[in-house]
């Protein structure tokens, strides 16, 4: 309501009392009624007066407490109060209290500052909810009294001193990178378990290969000797196995000169030469042939 119209009311002895908001009605200083939104009759002559507005509205209040956690941290931590005033108890609101903010803000200091030390900084982190209904259950047996609710209450942070702060981040950090070391070095390690399985296996069929490639020789060259010596009447197996390995010998010998890529091989040529190598590659194969 403007300047002008709340003189004219008074003049015709009217009030008017905005919505979510009641008024104070007190008859020669002393408190009458609470006067509730609309327009009323204010008799001044008859020592009726308004002694003030009381807004119904809910209000905000955000108090910041600096205390000291059980590990010896300091810690800033910031509540939201949420308050209003109760239409039923508005006289109580009105003349009971002169400083309502003030009062609030010495109640939530008085529980922060006694939970708070209670606790290692972590756990206020992870409890900030426990202190948040600590402090609205008091705030709210206390501020009933003085026709006061308390509608919500809210931790909405948590300051740490700033060389704390970066010292849980370096060990934030840390720790993830000793996971992550720990995490490298595991699967390096299954990746080498996995090409060692590899090799082995690969090894293994290798060797598996070559036994078979000699023991296919060996069957071969068994069957040549023993087919000539029936078809050829007085020829040993040892004049048959000197005659494959000197064919062998010969063979060798021309496809190493064929080869356009070959490198220079150096091998004894003269016949002693050969009955040494044929010497060398029969006992060698009996020696596969008796392994069998």
């Amino acid at each position: 309501m403007s300047l002008s119209a709340e003189k004219m009311g008074n003049l015709f002895c009217l009030v008017q009392v905005d919505q979510s908001t009641v008024a104070i009605k007190e008859t020669f200083g002393k408190f009458d009624e609470i006067l509730d939104p609309g327009c009323h009759c204010l008799p001044w002559f008859l020592g009726s007066q308004l002694a003030g507005h009381l807004s119904l509205r809910v209000q905000q209040l955000d108090v910041r407490c600096e205390t000291k956690t059980k590990d010896n941290v300091f810690v800033n931590v910031v509540a939201s109060i949420q308050y209003r005033a109760l239409a039923d108890k508005a006289s109580d609101a009105f003349y009971k209290l002169s400083n309502t903010r003030s009062q609030i803000q010495a109640y939530v200091f008085d529980v922060i500052r006694a939970s708070v030390p209670k606790l290692n900084l972590d756990d206020v982190f992870e409890q900030k909810n426990e202190i948040a209904k600590a402090v609205e259950d008091e705030l709210g047996k206390a501020m009933s009294a003085y026709g006061y609710e308390i509608v919500q209450t809210l931790i909405v942070d948590i300051e740490p001193d700033e060389h704390v702060k970066r010292a849980m981040n370096e060990i934030n950090a840390a720790a993830r990178m000793r996971l992550a070391a720990n995490e490298k070095a595991e699967a390096e390690k299954i990746l080498q378990i996995k090409r060692a399985e590899g090799e082995a296996e690969s090894k293994y069929l290798s060797g598996l290969g070559i036994a078979r490639q000699r023991q296919a020789i060996v069957d071969g060259l068994r069957d040549s000797v023993l087919g000539f010596s029936e078809n050829v009447p007085g020829t040993s197996a040892k004049d048959v196995m000197d005659m494959v390995l000197v064919t062998q010998y010969f063979d060798t010998m021309k496809e190493i000169g064929a080869s356009s890529k070959s490198s220079a091989v150096f091998i004894p040529h003269g016949p002693g030469a050969i009955r040494d190598v044929a010497t060398q590659i029969r006992d060698g194969l009996l020696q596969a042939s008796a392994h069998q």
